[in-house]
């Protein structure tokens, strides 16, 4: 891993040939669960990842014990679960869900989700949104909340804009090198990129929010892991995050036009 950073210092190019502010290639599919009522696949890099969405329905379970008729916004319910053979051919994954991590992420994206969904146009009603992580190549989570707001749109739930997620790297335990220059930070990192001593900041944003509107307030979910990172860095890492997010989003954009404009064909024949 020594090799591949320098290489990345001596020609500009990381270990899969991106350049530091490069985004991997987004492959995207809208409607693959025909039994869900809203369903997204996504391919970012090597990472998949399936997200599906059940509803407006009414409450079921423990959230329907505390819905009254005083009740004004609706639910969002939220599992966040990682297949258990995402890894590599050497790891497998024990718990696929109920672990501390995936209840921790099961909460972010529920906080993003409901960030995004008006709530207020489904009173006393509940939605359930399972994302299940398929294949681990870095970022996942950031996959995860892109491809739920896919199966939202999908399944026809008005929502206020797209959250996007998107991670940056600084892959070095030392945020200079031996030069005094700065570590270049690098986007959407995949697995390998990520397992470097460093640190991994992911944001969850809202990169279509109206522009007078200050960029700090579009921000949803800010996410660090690794190392340490000095407070310096930290608002360039920030806003080159949220300039992915905004490359992503044009993606994610294209493809719900594209898959609109097939239903339209196929509902006009």
């Amino acid at each position: 891993m020594e090799a591949n950073t320098k290489q990345l210092q001596q020609d500009g190019l990381r270990i899969d040939g991106r350049r530091p502010k490069e985004i991997r290639k987004i492959n995207i599919r809208l409607g693959v669960f025909g039994q869900a009522d809203g369903s997204a696949y996504i391919e970012q890099g090597k990472t998949k990842v399936l997200a599906t969405v059940y509803g407006p329905h009414q409450p079921r379970g423990s959230a329907a014990k505390n819905v009254s008729t005083k009740t004004v916004k609706g639910i969002v319910n939220c599992q966040y679960s990682t297949a258990v053979f995402s890894f590599g051919a050497g790891e497998r994954k024990r718990r696929p869900r109920g672990d501390r991590k995936s209840l921790e992420r099961s909460l972010q994206l529920r906080h993003a989700m409901e960030a995004i969904i008006h709530l207020d146009l489904m009173a006393r009603s509940q939605i359930d949104i399972f994302v299940e992580i398929l294949q681990v190549d870095g970022s996942e989570f950031c996959v995860a909340v892109n491809a739920a707001t896919l199966a939202l749109v999908d399944a026809g739930i008005p929502i206020k804009d797209y959250a996007v997620g998107c991670s940056v790297t600084v892959a070095d335990n030392a945020t200079t090198d031996d030069k005094g220059t700065q570590r270049i930070g690098l986007l959407d990192a995949n697995y390998m990129e990520e397992c470097t001593p460093g640190v991994t900041l992911s944001i969850v944003s809202l990169p279509g929010h109206n522009i007078e509107i200050p960029i700090g307030n579009s921000v949803l979910i800010v996410q660090g892991s690794g190392q340490r990172l000095h407070l310096s860095r930290l608002e360039e890492l920030r806003m080159m995050a949220i300039e992915g997010c905004r490359d992503i989003r044009t993606i994610l954009d294209e493809a719900v036009k594209h898959h609109l404009n097939i239903y339209s064909s196929h509902t006009a024949d």
